[in-house]
């Protein structure tokens, strides 16, 4: 059996959760788990595989261990650290921004006075910075969560790593229906003001409840109570002005009948210009196959996933017709033990 190492000091636990449940059921690879406090607080594991540890701990742990692969969750911050990492082992980093990774060393001095800059000075003088080019050029392989993307960015280096799985539960049909708007309620991310706008033009003749399903603050709160004031009699709405528990956020989107993610066509990570389907993946997608809801997305997101369906222009009519189909069969490709297979398979040409 092969050993690996899995390392998530900084976010995305959710990923390294989903890692860790395909790969319990492994018959090919043994898997030791290296987390952060925070990490380690968030996924809330009783593995005796996963452990508890400080960056500056972590190098010479993994030396006196025998792993055939590294692989690191996120490279957001440590640089120095992950790349001693990348020149000692066959190592593999998962990428959520791919601009970033071909960004200069110049270009990175020059983002550290544009934004965060307390923050980013400690990345520069701390924690190298500057290295982060040598960490995506060592490593031996560059992965995506989304293989559209490898469409998108031709590399020699680059990857699809799937740990996105159908979790099957019994869902319940509602009289109105449950639209369910995922993630964090930040106009930067996603386009709420158009969604409230579109809303706006719906008929009344349908029941609807829209679900914003994340912490809303700010302009995007008032957004939401002024909205609220002056809508239709048959449009509810919910939304929620702290973080949602994992508990809740479960339960609504099991009761969801489609998701609406308005997706905005760009961002910025450590101000470079990302682009959603493009060289970022939404966090939108994994949440679909998860829960196997349909998504509507903007018409324009680039997309070759059946059940990722382009926001029409009659978008009431869309949601209320996307509710009556059969829905995508998330099974046939999603299925836990399938996903296991592809990422056992995947991870053997890492070796």
């Amino acid at each position: 059996m092969e050993r690996i190492a899995y390392i998530e000091l900084d976010t995305h636990a959710e990923i390294a959760g989903n890692f860790m449940e395909l790969m319990k059921d492994s018959e090919q690879f043994s898997v030791d788990y290296y987390f952060s406090p925070k990490i380690f607080k968030q996924i809330g594991t009783n593995s005796q595989r996963a452990f508890e540890i400080r960056p500056e701990d972590l190098l010479a742990v993994l030396k006196d261990e025998k792993y055939a692969l590294v692989i690191i969750g996120t490279v957001h911050r440590y640089f120095d650290l992950f790349f001693k990492v990348t020149a000692h082992f066959n190592t593999s980093v998962i990428i959520h921004n791919l601009n970033f990774t071909k960004i200069s060393s110049l270009q990175l001095l020059e983002n550290v006075f544009k934004k965060d800059f307390t923050y980013r000075l400690k990345l520069l003088l701390k924690e190298d910075l500057l290295s982060a080019p040598k960490v995506f050029e060592k490593a031996a392989n560059l992965l995506v969560l989304d293989e559209s993307l490898l469409k998108t960015n031709p590399r020699s280096k680059l990857n699809s790593l799937p740990v996105f799985f159908l979790n099957e539960y019994e869902s319940e049909r509602n009289s109105n229906i449950t639209v369910v708007i995922p993630g964090a309620v930040s106009q930067e991310r996603r386009n709420y003001r158009r969604l409230l706008e579109r809303i706006k033009t719906f008929s009344g003749e349908r029941h609807f409840q829209f679900v914003f399903l994340g912490k809303a603050a700010g302009k995007e709160l008032q957004w939401l109570k002024d909205f609220e004031k002056d809508k239709l009699q048959n449009i509810s709405l919910k939304y929620f002005t702290e973080k949602v528990p994992q508990q809740l956020f479960d339960e609504w989107m099991q009761r969801a009948e489609i998701l609406w993610c308005p997706l905005q066509p760009e961002t910025e990570f450590f101000s470079q210009k990302e682009y959603y389907g493009i060289t970022k993946l939404s966090g939108n997608l994994g949440d679909a196959i998860k829960y196997g809801k349909i998504a509507i997305f903007p018409s324009d997101y680039p997309n070759s996933n059946r059940f990722i369906i382009p926001e029409h222009e009659n978008v009431e009519d869309q949601l209320y017709t996307l509710t009556k189909v059969t829905a995508y069969d998330f099974k046939e490709k999603y299925a836990k033990e399938k996903v296991l297979k592809t990422l056992e398979e995947t991870l053997r040409k890492f070796l």
